[in-house]
Parts: structure tokens; sequence; C-alpha cells
């Protein structure tokens, strides 16, 4: 279990399958808090560390990624972003948002075979999120909503590695199955804040301020 948020700072991510509609809300969300002006606001993506970034991408490139090595680099991406970024932001008392979060290790590293409280036991340093949205949505629109807007699907991406599949498309529909069954089991454990990822756009958008305003806005 991650331990609770002690610092003035809060922290707010979205988790979700490829397709869900997180990234694009919490944009959304971001630029909102920025323009209230009431607090500082830093925004962090997954896999964004300059430290291990080459190594990644030669990884990729070669196709040499185990799910144990792949798991191991996103650890140390996420490490390095949460000592030198996160970490010190909370404590200044900053609003720091993130779009994805230990939770996308949590899924994608045990639907890659990892063991599960291996993964977890990776990220115990990180804290509960004062908020976390995750994005519940249909695994056929969610691969519809990437395949119909990709020219092409990453290797990685699509778990080819895996061996799931030939068809790139199957391998990752059954990829994101993987991964979405991982997440409705944490849901309760962790706490998320489920969003019906078919609703329109500001509907979402009107319950996700409202949930923001009310945990955390109106109690500083």
């Amino acid at each position: 279990m991650l331990q609770t948020n002690p610092y003035k700072g809060k922290l707010i991510v979205v988790e979700g399958i490829d397709g869900s509609g997180k990234s694009t809300q919490i944009n959304l969300l971001y630029k909102w808090l920025q323009n209230l002006g009431d607090r500082d606001v830093y925004f962090s993506e997954w896999n964004s560390s300059k430290m291990v970034k080459s190594t990644t991408r030669l990884g990729k490139r070669n196709r040499s990624l185990t799910p144990t090595t792949f798991s191991l680099i996103q650890a140390t991406d996420f490490a390095d972003r949460w000592e030198n970024l996160l970490l010190p932001l909370l404590k200044a008392g900053v609003i720091v948002m993130a779009d994805r979060y230990a939770f996308t290790a949590f899924a994608r590293d045990v639907a890659r075979g990892v063991d599960r409280q291996w993964v977890r036991n990776l990220y115990s340093f990180a804290l509960q999120p004062d908020i976390a949205f995750y994005f519940s949505i249909p695994l056929d629109v969610a691969v519809n909503r990437i395949t119909s807007s990709r020219a092409k699907i990453k290797y990685y991406e699509a778990g080819k590695d895996l061996d799931l599949s030939k068809d790139t498309v199957t391998s990752f529909r059954m990829f994101q199955e993987r991964i979405l069954n991982e997440y409705e089991n944490m849901a309760d454990e962790f706490g998320f804040t489920a969003i019906d990822g078919n609703l329109p756009l500001e509907v979402k958008q009107h319950y996700m301020r409202k949930i923001i305003t009310e945990k955390i806005l109106e109690n500083d």
C-alpha cells in the first residue's frame, strides 16, 4: 500500500488504458487550475525522465527489453522524476498533476508477466495520490480509438514482445485486455475515482473539476 501524502502539496493523477481519454482530460484540468491562479501547478508525463531516455530508446529500437528490464527502466525513470521534481514540489505546496503514475507500472508490468508484489515493492517509496482518476472504458471502444487515429502501433505498445499474436492489432487488443483487468482489480485497493470514459468530454471535465474543488481547493 502506498503511503498517505503528508505534505501541503496535492497529487492528482489520471490512469486508464490507451484510448481511454485521460490525457485530454488532465490537460484541460491543468489549464483550468493554471487559470485560477490560486496555487502553483506542475504537470508531469509518464516515462519523461531525461536520465534514462536514451537507454529506453535504444532498448526499444533493438527490441532487447525483457519484461523485467522494461519494468526496472520504467521504475528508474519514475524514481528520478520523483526525487528531483515531484517530491520537492509536493513539499513546497505545489499541486502536482501526472498523466500516469505508479499504477501504470502496476498494470502494464503485471500484464507482461512480472510478479505483482515485486512491482509494487519497486514503487514503495511513492505516495498515494490525493485523487486518482481512473477512466473506465470498454476495451473495444478504446482499441477502436487507437487504431483509427494511429498510422502504426509500436512494437512494445502492441505487446508484440509477448508473442500474443503475429497480427499487431490483435496483439494490441489482447495486451490492453490484460492491462484493463489489472486496472479493474486495483480500483478498490487504491481508491480510484472512476470516470465513465464514454461520457461527453465536457461532462467528464465538469465532474473532475467538481471533485478537485471539493477535495482540494475548498480545503486549503
